[in-house]
């Protein structure tokens, strides 16, 4: 606690769901100390300057990593490495290296950032249906986009947060994985053509990981949190 605020790490927050939760726990009554992490310094002092306008907090910028995707055979390899290194690999040495603060702390709650992509279940079932669209015969297969690495990373990542939902509750630290939903962010490609496609504001998955973070759905320690119109009544999303 810093002048009794409540400390909250988000990384990649200069941009999308990130900003948009660290936008969040500022209009929430309870006090928060930011520490917003950016992979690039230059658009992190510019995510806390758009927010200085709104409210007046204590904010560190920090470095994260991200990627882009390219179509490029020959860099296969390298990026569903990158796609791993992000999303798992980063993911577990930086929680590894906050893990003595978090049970240091007072109410530790733990976040990963899963997607609805990497629920199994759901893979299976849309796979055996016309939503998964027809495949062409042979290789290569034009046309056709998997996002097999990424969705394949967030699975991971789901049993990463298994792990350490394991391994820190004796230590009374609440670990979840939470899946926005389809949003318009940047990351997934243009948010206006994302809108379009039916995407949600990313201030709805803001909302959903504040939620979380206020202690709103403790009784599901353990889980994959998500929003209602997308993984069912219970918010629970299945693996």
């Amino acid at each position: 606690m810093i002048d009794n605020k409540e400390i909250v790490l988000i990384t990649g927050a200069n941009t999308g769901i990130g900003f948009e939760t660290v936008k969040a726990l500022f209009a929430s009554p309870k006090p928060y100390h930011i520490l917003l992490g950016s992979r690039d310094p230059a658009k992190g002092e510019k995510a806390v300057a758009e927010l200085e306008h709104e409210c007046p907090s204590s904010k560190s910028s920090a470095n994260f990593d991200a990627f882009n995707d390219a179509s490029d055979p020959k860099k296969a390899r390298e990026l569903f490495n990158k796609s791993y290194d992000v999303n798992v690999s980063s993911t577990q040495v930086m929680t590894s290296a906050f893990a003595p603060l978090l049970i240091a702390s007072k109410s530790p709650r733990l976040l990963f950032l899963t997607s609805g992509l990497a629920t199994l279940e759901g893979a299976h079932k849309s796979y055996l249906t016309k939503l998964a669209g027809e495949v062409p015969r042979g290789w290569p297969k034009e046309g056709v986009r998997t996002t097999v690495a990424y969705r394949s990373s967030k699975t991971a990542l789901n049993m990463m947060m298994l792990s350490w939902h394991h391994l820190l509750k004796g230590d009374g630290v609440r670990v979840w994985s939470i899946s926005p939903g389809f949003l318009a962010t940047s990351l997934g490609g243009k948010p206006e053509v994302l809108k379009k496609a039916g995407a949600g504001d990313p201030a709805t998955g803001a909302e959903l990981i504040k939620n979380v973070v206020e202690g709103k759905r403790d009784e599901d320690v353990g889980r994959v949190i998500g929003q209602p119109e997308w993984v069912g009544e219970t918010g629970i999303q299945a693996w």
